[in-house]
């Protein structure tokens, strides 16, 4: 079966070289490895039922010997059974589960429309023979200008795309035919998982900490269908003329900004971004942070600022919802754009759509049809906000505590929230595999035992090395923009509402409304994750296990220092150099390494602009306070030896 997926895989991509006819039927093409593909670490596999947090750990047998309490808790109670289908059903999500963001990604935005094509990915890929690569670097399709610098036709981008080993499809990036169309989108696994670049298997839960998301934006052709990305503090800035009039939600007329304009400053300012990093706000600032590792077990409250902690899985379930519900799909914050961005629906939908790739999605002002009534001629998902596959949770067009992105994803024949249910229980199971540099036992112990002595452990405590808190970002000291990213969201905060587990999708009339138990969060911490109030907002203590596996450091990703001193994101992932986790550690617990590194990022314009410093988290371990060497060599072999839970 795996020689026969090759085989397809190769004919597809041969078919794009060769501009072969597509297929008319609709098919779907992803890699999923098998157990020879995975670097091997130590599943924490469990099934049980996990009911809003609470866990009931069971065995299969134990399980079905309750079939009859399950469905009441699913009901009533909104428990979610996790069984070894479940698990199965979750690690497909992460793989393959794109919820149809190849419509947004291909047909509006054009990520693969302009000087990045299909056709090159498919040459660079045949081209590896099978080696797999860290950064699938591909010949652009013609010139193009960004930000003042001029790439030319045929010169290599890295894309930080991961490729396994045998693979003849990237990592994470499915691609869809249908109806002789060929779309790419994305899944989990294009961030949450890499390839070893020793031995080219795949690390599953690792961040893709290169992948030049921003570059990839860039280069679309209508990357202002993400404009609430970046520094965009308002759309009359781009207004040049009356030609693009639109009539907007209160009848009165309204111009669209003129979409060379802002395509050329939004294109600027994702080639800003830091490879590795992803914008994943919406609050028209552009402020990326660090990729996300997916060892979840035990690290919640989920997301930078520990804003998913309500729910099943303690939140993580809403945190697995959030790329798909947000970050994937613009055109779903539709019904809110007034009260988040200050932006009329009609302009907003107008701005997104009167560049897209697809004529098919293009608004044409000129005809004088209002924008919201063009989208519902051509929305793919007419019952639902979004070109996404999405379920309207009963808040909506509210957000709240189980819902940050105010939308579920979920596919018909599923049920409510199943997907997002499954992905999450398949990332508790996972640990990182055992670090390429061996460290003895009796190494990590020395180191444990230096860093009890020097205070971390009041943080990073227990068997998860976290304390589950979110700390206020003027006390952690961390670059404190990401911090009030979700501030806006007080404005149109709901109820904590959700169907229950078992309800199917699409969603019938009258099904079963739960209120999602949160009196047990503390509301400080709440307001602290959300920015809400006078709060300063605050970043999620995280887990400590996989550090060897996530180098660069900290929310923005800004501690990075190369395998020879290369200092700072500039010196090593801006110039295709992977941080070394050791001295990358160091600069984190070493005042004079980290203040290289931060001198290294704010020399670099790029990085000012998109708020990355490398500075807070003030915590040393070094000869200013009063260690050695040793000791702190030590405690660096102690935290790169942390693989499971």
């Amino acid at each position: 079966m795996r020689k026969t997926f090759i085989v397809l895989s190769v004919a597809v991509l041969l078919l794009l070289v060769a501009g072969a006819v597509l297929l008319l039927r609709r098919g779907e093409y992803a890699f999923v490895p098998d157990g020879s593909d995975i670097a091997p670490y130590e599943a924490s596999k469990q099934t049980g039922i996990d009911v809003w947090g609470r866990w009931i750990a069971a065995d299969d047998r134990r399980i079905q010997a309750l079939s009859a309490r399950n469905e009441h808790l699913q009901k009533e109670e909104g428990a979610v059974v996790v069984d070894d289908r479940l698990l199965r059903l979750g690690k497909e999500v992460f793989y393959k589960e794109t919820f149809g963001n190849e419509v947004f990604l291909t047909d509006i935005m054009g990520i693969v429309d302009g000087p990045l094509t299909l056709a090159n990915m498919a040459k660079a890929i045949v081209a590896l023979k099978g080696e797999g690569t860290t950064n699938l670097r591909v010949p652009l399709a013609e010139d193009v200008t960004i930000g003042g610098r001029t790439y030319k036709k045929g010169e290599l981008i890295d894309t930080g795309i991961d490729v396994p080993k045998g693979s003849y499809l990237p990592l994470g990036m499915p691609i869809v035919t249908d109806g002789g169309r060929m779309r790419v989108g994305i899944s989990c696994a294009a961030c949450h998982a890499t390839v070893d670049p020793v031995t080219k298997k795949v690390v599953e839960g690792a961040p893709n900490n290169d992948l030049n998301a921003g570059m990839l934006m860039a280069l679309a052709t209508n990357s202002s269908a993400y404009f609430t990305h970046a520094n965009i503090r308002s759309l009359k800035k781009y207004i040049r003329s009356f030609d693009r009039t639109i009539i907007d939600s209160h009848g009165r007329k309204a111009a669209l900004p003129d979409p060379e304009l802002l395509e050329r400053d939004v294109d600027r300012i994702f080639a800003s971004w830091p490879r590795g990093n992803f914008d994943s706000t919406i609050d028209m600032k552009a402020n990326p942070a660090q990729i996300p590792d997916s060892f979840t077990r035990g690290d919640h409250p989920y997301g930078w600022s520990g804003f998913a902690a309500a729910g099943s899985f303690h939140g993580l379930a809403a945190f697995s919802n959030n790329v798909h519900a947000q970050n994937a799909d613009s055109l779903a914050q539709a019904e809110i754009s007034d009260a988040l961005f200050g932006i009329d629906k009609e302009v907003y939908l107008g701005t997104i759509l009167q560049n897209a790739a697809h004529p098919r999605f293009r608004y044409q002002p000129t005809t004088k049809e209002k924008p919201s009534a063009f989208f519902a001629k051509v929305d793919p998902t007419p019952k639902t906000a979004g070109v996404n596959q999405f379920v309207a949770p009963p808040q909506f067009p509210k957000v709240s505590l189980v819902a940050p992105d105010g939308l579920i994803v979920s596919e018909p024949g599923y049920r409510f929230n199943e997907q997002n249910n499954a992905v999450a229980a398949w990332q508790n199971t996972l640990n990182p595999p055992p670090p390429n540099e061996r460290i003895s036992e009796e190494r990590a112990a020395r180191g444990r035992e230096v860093f009890v002595r020097a205070g971390c452990i009041r943080c990073h405590a227990g068997a998860y090395l976290t304390n589950n808190r979110v700390i206020a970002a003027d006390v952690v000291g961390t670059e404190p923009s990401r911090a009030k990213a979700l501030k806006k969201t007080e404005k149109v905060f709901g109820e904590p509402v959700l169907y229950a587990p078992d309800t199917p999708v699409p969603i019938p009339k009258g099904a079963k409304v739960l209120k999602v138990p949160t009196d047990q969060l503390d509301r400080e911490q709440i307001r602290l994750s959300f920015a809400h109030g006078d709060s300063p907002g605050g970043y999620k203590v995280p887990s400590l296990i996989g550090l060897a596996w996530s180098a660069p450091y900290l929310h923005d990703g800004g501690v990075a220092v190369g395998p020879n001193g290369e200092l700072g994101l500039s010196g090593t992932v801006q110039k295709g150099i992977a941080p070394d986790a050791r001295n990358s550690l160091r600069a984190l617990i070493d005042r004079t390494w980290r203040e290289r590194v931060i001198a290294a990022n704010a020399k670099d314009s790029d990085l000012r602009t998109v708020h990355v410093t490398g500075a807070g988290h003030r915590y040393w371990i070094d000869r200013q306070a009063g260690f050695t060497k040793e000791e702190q060599e030590a405690v660096l072999d102690y935290l790169l030896s942390l693989t499971s839970r």
